[in-house]
């Protein structure tokens, strides 16, 4: 059985392994890090620790959220240092059965590759789980 954190960026459905999540909460107050590349939303504050901040919108080929628009972070674990992946909406802890999981089907967009570690069939979606190394790496 693995265990996901599920999360929507546009209209796709995501996850990370449960033991690479610290925490998800609402989007803090980001401080720009200047000539940072597009996937770098800035540094926040999370209790007294500065924390990486990432968007993964550019990295989906996927326009900007609205600026009405409320982001999430699903902050994770990469090399042992918090980073913040900036997400829609939260989701759900997800248990999938092994045979659900697959390797990336062949239809997905070639730059995306990288990102997406295996595919899990569900009821009614696919989940795209991500690499977590990878997409914090943006």
């Amino acid at each position: 059985m693995n265990r996901y954190v599920t999360f929507t960026i546009g209209d796709g459905l995501y996850g990370v392994d449960v033991l690479r999540v610290q925490e998800a909460l609402r989007a803090h107050a980001r401080t720009r890090v200047p000539l940072a590349p597009s996937g770098i939303a800035g540094l926040v504050n999370l209790r007294g620790q500065v924390v990486l901040t990432v968007d993964l919108r550019p990295r989906l080929g996927l326009a900007p959220l609205g600026q009405d628009a409320e982001p999430m972070m699903v902050v994770v674990q990469v090399d042992g240092e918090p980073v913040s992946l900036l997400v829609d909406e939260i989701g759900d802890v997800l248990d999938v059965p092994a045979d659900q999981v697959e390797t990336p089907p062949e239809t997905l967009d070639p730059a995306l590759r990288s990102l997406i570690v295996s595919a899990c069939t569900l009821d009614r979606r696919l989940l795209l789980v991500l690499d977590v190394d990878e997409a914090a790496a943006a």
